[in-house]
């Protein structure tokens, strides 16, 4: 059986997550040929969809970290970022205006203050 199960996962099969059904279907299919007995199927397709879940898991944990590299190196802006330089933008052409006395533009809104 883990014989079975690791040429599943080899197949690609681990790499989506498997539905309950397709992976009874699948198993199905085993034990009509013959090559896996009705007492082991259940866990079977149990162990198949974990499986699947857990190389899609890792599947996306990689990408994500492909990702952040990527972008790390190409030195882009973070969201994060962009958010705290506009607040203090903001809070720039506040003081600016303050001290020059003048009120915003019409249209311009100023953020408040913050502590």
């Amino acid at each position: 059986m883990r014989d079975l199960l690791g040429k599943a996962v080899s197949m690609g099969l681990g790499f989506a997550v498997v539905s309950k059904e397709q992976a009874e279907k699948f198993v199905d299919e085993l034990v009509k040929k013959g090559e896996l007995n009705k007492a082991e199927s259940e866990q079977f397709v149990d162990d198949l969809v974990r499986k699947g879940e857990e190389a899609q898991s890792t599947l996306e944990e990689k990408v994500r970290g492909y990702m952040r590299q990527a972008l790390h190196e190409m030195n882009l802006t973070t969201k994060d970022d962009y958010v705290r330089l506009n607040q203090r933008i903001g809070e720039l052409e506040r003081r600016v205006a303050e001290l020059e006395g003048k009120q915003p533009e019409a249209g311009q809104t100023l953020p408040p203050a913050s502590s």
